[in-house]
């Protein structure tokens, strides 16, 4: 568990730590010179036979050194404010109070130092003050300790021992590095806070560089140990060459492979000062910063302590997921504005202030676990397994719980919800209706022209899969490999069966190749309208197919034609020039037949080319 402390300088924080622990924070040869804490300071503390270890983290207190403060705060439930009795709230402690507050931390214990300068009515008059000009310190708990003769220190680290472990440790494994150094014999170490998770030596972890590392050895809490769990300070020692791979402050080391970082984010803003509807930023988070934008979604402005809706598009990327807590400062980063949690990452650029986008970050905001964000979230939409997980910071079971529980479903990367599929269902039921009704004259349609006639923003293996199931359900029905509803059926008379068999004896003849209309009618003494009527009648049934207006082939030929276009096509193209060689046809009618294949869905021209678009259409 890790306590982070904050206060004034020289109010006495390293001092008290020092008592608590016996040990000074003040570890770099720049901070004892100059008699501060410039960056983060860490002292521990061991729980006698618990084994548990209490690590303090020791933030600056100069303002030039302020941005240092919000290092490695990940994961830290607990803050203890450090007042000095004889100077009380000083200019800095006012700023360190705000972020504090910004944090949201679970708890906030107030720790008057220097008490022996100090007599009793002074130090009551400096709690009374506080509780007073700081509403939601009123019920925080309050101890009053000297680091010159141990008064309270007893009594603080009493305190201290049995505060509740509230670190995520079901999580994924995810580590904000600060520091990175080399050790004489041990290679590359990095120290930072664990977010979540645990980890164990010899386990591999994802940069977000995006390379792969493993983990030598652990100090966790400053002692050497098999595991790290969220909430620790850890010392991790890596098999990385640093000048084959380069880690820096503000890289994360994860359990498994990160998306791209964002650079658009939904958030809730607690507020510091007044802000209009968009101002410049700077944004901490982490042991990162970056500047960027700052835009109200709900107001034209706000005032100081008032929650709200707004986006921050970020001028560098950042790794971000649900719930991580930011800070943000003034565009010249000397006056604190605001403090944020994530609500949403990869926010959308359009129609950001509707009503039906500000209700959904609104419930966003309210839900009270995953699984109720992600019923939200699949409201509408399919979204990919990954984006989630890591939105939400869970593992791949877990997401599977999350969804069983809001009786949503997942097809391979896709996450949806009962609703999504019958708003799709229903769309490809009505493109069909609506084709049949534009073109009765053809017995379906191919998979994917459907696909693209009904749903062609979503993802296509998706939606593949929804007709598939429309398909074993008899929603739909597939006749020849075309697609068309139960309904759309054509049948030949008994007059019309004995003229089909007189037809069929004509394209046997014909070896292969295709009739027009005028050909048939003459060759069988039939007026050339009557004949149109019944070969396109035929066609509806999927007895023949028009290649071009008035001249068809046997559907079973197109079928045998396709089928040889695939063995063509080896290296997913084929070409006018190859066909028509192999099929000894005359250049134009092969052009008719590449075209219709173009029209289908079957190939898809390009260039000279035409490439195999759907390999499925004619496969009987």
């Amino acid at each position: 568990m890790i306590i982070v402390t904050s206060g004034h300088v020289d109010h006495g924080k390293t001092a008290l730590l020092k008592a608590l622990t016996g040990t000074n924070t003040t570890h770099l040869p720049e901070e004892k010179k100059r008699g501060m804490t410039i960056d983060l300071g860490y002292a521990y503390l061991p729980l006698g036979e618990s084994e548990k270890i209490l690590g303090f983290i020791d933030v600056p207190g100069h303002e030039k050194f302020l941005s240092n403060m919000l290092a490695g705060l990940g994961g830290v439930h607990y803050a203890m404010l450090i007042v000095a009795a004889d100077e009380g709230i000083a200019a800095q402690t006012k700023e360190h109070l705000a972020i504090l507050r910004q944090l949201q931390f679970h708890e906030i214990m107030v720790v008057i130092t220097k008490a022996d300068r100090a007599d009793s009515v002074q130090i009551d008059t400096l709690i009374h003050q506080i509780k007073q000009d700081y509403p939601f310190l009123c019920q925080a708990k309050y101890f009053i300790t000297s680091a010159e003769n141990g008064q309270g220190i007893e009594e603080l680290r009493n305190y201290l021992q049995q505060l509740l472990e509230l670190a995520e440790t079901q999580k994924p494994f995810r580590y904000a590095i600060d520091r990175v150094f080399s050790v004489k014999g041990a290679g590359t170490v990095v120290t930072g806070t664990a977010f979540a998770g645990t980890i164990q030596v010899e386990d591999e972890l994802s940069l977000s560089t995006g390379q792969k590392v493993r983990v030598k050895a652990i100090h966790a809490q400053n002692t050497p140990s098999e595991q790290g769990v969220a909430g620790q300070r850890l010392a991790l020692n890596l098999n990385v060459d640093l000048d084959r791979t380069p880690i820096k402050r503000g890289d994360w080391l994860l359990q498994d492979v990160p998306p791209l970082p964002t650079t658009r984010i939904s958030v809730q803003i607690w507020v510091e000062t007044s802000l209009n509807e968009s101002q410049p930023v700077h944004i901490y988070h982490a042991a990162s910063r970056t500047t960027g934008k700052l835009s109200l979604l709900q107001s034209k402005n706000v005032a100081k302590n008032d929650r709200t809706l707004a986006e921050i598009i970020l001028d560098s990327p950042l790794f971000l997921a649900f719930g991580d807590k930011l800070i943000l400062r003034s565009g010249d980063a000397k006056t604190l504005v605001a403090g944020a949690s994530v609500l949403e990452i990869n926010s959308p650029k359009r129609h950001k202030r509707t009503e039906e986008r500000l209700n959904f970050l609104a419930n966003l905001a309210l839900a009270e676990n995953a699984a109720q964000r992600i019923a939200f979230t699949l409201q509408h939409t399919a979204v990919v397994a990954n984006q989630i997980m890591w939105g939400e910071q869970i593992s791949a079971s877990q997401l599977d719980e999350a969804l069983a529980q809001q009786g949503a479903m997942r097809y391979q990367d896709w996450c949806f919800n009962a609703d999504y599929q019958a708003e799709k269902t229903q769309q490809i039921l009505t493109a069909l209706a609506t084709y049949h009704k534009q073109h009765n004259d053809q017995l379906g349609v191919s998979k994917a022209r459907l696909y693209r006639m009904a749903a062609l923003n979503q993802p296509e293996n998706l939606i593949y899969h929804l007709i598939d199931e429309m398909l074993e359900s008899g929603n739909i029905q597939q006749t020849r490999g075309w697609l068309h509803l139960p309904e759309h059926k054509i049948r030949f008379d008994e007059e019309e069966q004995t003229r089909w068999q007189w037809v069929l004896k004509e394209f046997e003849k014909a070896n292969g190749q295709a009739i027009w209309v005028r050909d048939m009618a003459n060759a069988l003494g039939t007026d050339e309208s009557e004949m149109r009527n019944f070969m396109y009648k035929a066609g509806k049934l999927g007895y023949l197919t028009p290649i071009v207006k008035d001249r068809f082939f046997l559907t079973e030929t197109i079928y045998a034609y396709a089928r040889l276009i695939k063995q063509l096509a080896e290296e997913g193209k084929t070409s006018v020039n190859e066909v028509r060689d192999r099929l000894n046809f005359g250049r134009k009618l092969t052009v008719q037949l590449m075209e219709y294949f173009d029209r289908t869905g079957f190939l898809r021209r390009k260039g000279n080319d035409h490439v195999l678009r759907d390999k499925n259409i004619f496969d009987l």
